[in-house]
């Protein structure tokens, strides 16, 4: 075995939630090793059957690749985005939801008022094209080192470091890392999460689980699809209901490729990991006679949201599919990953360049682990509820049946409005964390409704600062790489006792200033702390009598209660 290898952090796990958090590692300029068990080939070709959300196209603005991810996947700006529920593919809709497609959701934005909540609306696409394009940017990253074809064979702790030991697949070599963390994001079946020794257990009630399977997506060529679709019934998302089986297609390219998500043959049934279903098989499930060829493995989904006991461990934290999966139903788990990332890497970052203190690791747990259960949970809900639904009669033209139908389809109409889920994809919120220097209450807000707030805890509001709305337009265009202090209105409050306190401490500060009144009312104070993963960990009107226990609280040095004065600053 060769000598130890050393990085800041090894990353166990190549897909969307690793490549994520090596380039957020970068953009904070710690280097970081990636280890996967499979060629860079098979990642992108095992179907992640969900695409970018809001705010994950949030994310990769920041890391410069929305763009490129709209430009270099999906079935094109023009084609169809509808949703479309009916018996069998290409029959008379049971119902249809009206989505804009890509340049007219673009189009959206760019005549949007300053204050719409949405500076970068979800892309419809597979998470896989996704995490090709992580894979492309990583490569040309000089602070990130990509051993794919790694299997992890080892991993132990001490009160420094870590130690990580994977031998190649091919060569069969050994070698061995030595980091001071190390991350899981090597998906449900977690070879990090097993050598810590976490449980997951699943939020339906039914105790500890191991790998349960439900659902599967797969990849599809359908090469004659269009001469089987009306023109006037294409979709960007089909669903059929038919039969004996809920399956939805997407397609990825306009040309013939799809990705299939339908659930277990049978109810109980745990089908193997790499059971793909047959040819015959889905021209049933989709109700057509159509030519297909199934390409490569699935990728399965759990029957019911798992989430581990803890996301971390010591120095190992876990993230992504390790740390918890979902039904597929509201498409939540590349999302939820890729968020996870962007919280975790901040929190590294500020232990490995010394501005972050001991409370950091703690604070990642309680922040992400609650996120994912009330995301589990609306998860659980949407998959119950399209269960719940029925597959109505396909074959009975009586008036009972065709109100069957009806029935069926203003249900499934409902279900997917749902399934938006907008204040489960923006409105994560992490109050009570040790990390956010507020007593303020957050306003209460339903799964599907996203209110843009100032309270400390939440996503900082989107602004956009000028009529362009292109790059560099919007408010979070401007905020630093590490933390940012805005000063709003038309007479800044002083910022040097902070700048002095967090050059101090080391804490990367930003300080920008934004005179319309647009921002001020949005965000409701003077003075405004924003975290690196765009969270806001404070605001006032003034700055706290101790600015250096601002810093310390927002950084993890400090685990104190609030001192009186933060009740004050309103």
């Amino acid at each position: 075995m060769d000598a130890a290898l050393t990085r800041p952090v090894v990353i166990v796990g190549g897909g969307t939630t690793g490549l994520a958090l090596a380039l957020f590692l970068d953009r904070l300029r710690v280097p970081s090793v990636v280890l996967e068990a499979r060629t860079a080939d098979e990642v992108w070709s095992r179907p992640a059957g969900e695409g970018p959300d809001a705010r994950t196209m949030e994310h990769l603005r920041r890391l410069g690749l929305a763009g490129q991810v709209r430009r270099r996947t999906g079935p094109g700006p023009d084609a169809p985005a509808d949703t479309v529920w009916a018996a069998r593919l290409g029959g008379p809709p049971l119902a249809t939801l009206a989505r804009p497609t890509t340049r007219q959701a673009l189009h959206a934005v760019a005549t949007a008022p300053a204050t719409d909540p949405l500076p970068e609306p979800a892309h419809g696409t597979d998470g896989s094209a996704v995490a090709r394009l992580l894979y492309e940017r990583s490569c040309t990253r000089p602070g990130i080192t990509l051993c794919y074809g790694w299997r992890l064979e080892w991993l132990t702790q001490g009160a420094t470091h870590v130690e990580v030991t994977a031998r190649n697949t091919v060569s069969g070599i050994a070698r061995r890392w030595c980091a001071p963390y190390a991350v899981g994001c090597d998906g449900q079946d977690s070879a990090v999460r097993d050598r810590l020794g976490i449980h997951r257990y699943r939020l339906d009630g039914r105790g500890a689980t191991g790998p349960h399977r439900g659902s599967c997506a797969v990849r599809l060529e359908l090469p004659t699809f269009h001469d089987g679709v009306p023109a006037d019934r294409r979709a960007g998302t089909y669903w059929t209901v038919g039969g004996d089986a809920v399956v939805r297609l997407e397609p990825l390219d306009g040309r013939g490729a799809f990705v299939l998500t339908g659930h277990s043959p049978a109810p109980g049934t745990t089908p193997s990991a790499d059971a793909a279903p047959s040819a015959e098989a889905v021209r049933r499930a989709l109700g057509i006679r159509l030519p297909v060829r199934v390409h490569g493995r699935p990728s399965w989904f759990p029957e019911a949201a798992v989430v581990a006991e803890r996301f971390a461990a010591g120095r190992v934290f876990l993230a992504g599919g390790a740390a918890h999966a979902f039904p597929p139903d509201g498409g939540f788990g590349l999302d939820t990953g890729i968020d996870d990332a962007a919280d975790l890497a901040w929190m590294l970052a500020g232990q490995v360049r010394g501005w972050g203190g001991p409370g950091l690791a703690a604070a990642y747990d309680l922040e992400r682990r609650r996120v994912a259960l009330r995301t589990g949970a609306v998860a659980d809900e949407l998959h119950r509820s399209l269960a719940a639904i029925g597959l109505p009669p396909t074959t009975d033209d009586s008036p009972a049946g065709a109100a069957a139908r009806r029935r069926a389809g203003a249900l499934l109409r409902t279900y997917g409005e749902r399934s938006r889920a907008l204040g489960v994809r923006l409105g994560a919120r992490y109050d009570g964390s040790p990390l956010i220097a507020s007593r303020e209450a957050a306003p209460a807000a339903a799964p599907g409704t996203y209110l843009p707030s100032g309270v400390p805890g939440g996503r900082a509001p989107h602004l956009w600062l000028d009529a362009r709305h292109g790059a560099g337009s919007a408010l979070a265009d401007r905020f630093g790489a590490g933390f940012t202090l805005l000063r709003l209105g038309p007479g800044p409050a002083d910022a040097k006792p902070l700048q002095a306190a967090a050059q101090a401490q080391g804490m990367p500060l930003t300080v920008l200033d934004v005179a319309g009144p647009e921002a001020r009312e949005l965000y409701g104070r003077d003075l405004v702390l924003i975290r690196p993963d765009q969270h806001i960990a404070w605001r006032g009107n003034r700055l706290p009598i101790d600015p250096g226990d601002l810093v310390s609280r927002t950084t993890g040095r400090c685990a104190t209660a609030l001192p009186n004065d933060y009740g004050d600053l309103l």
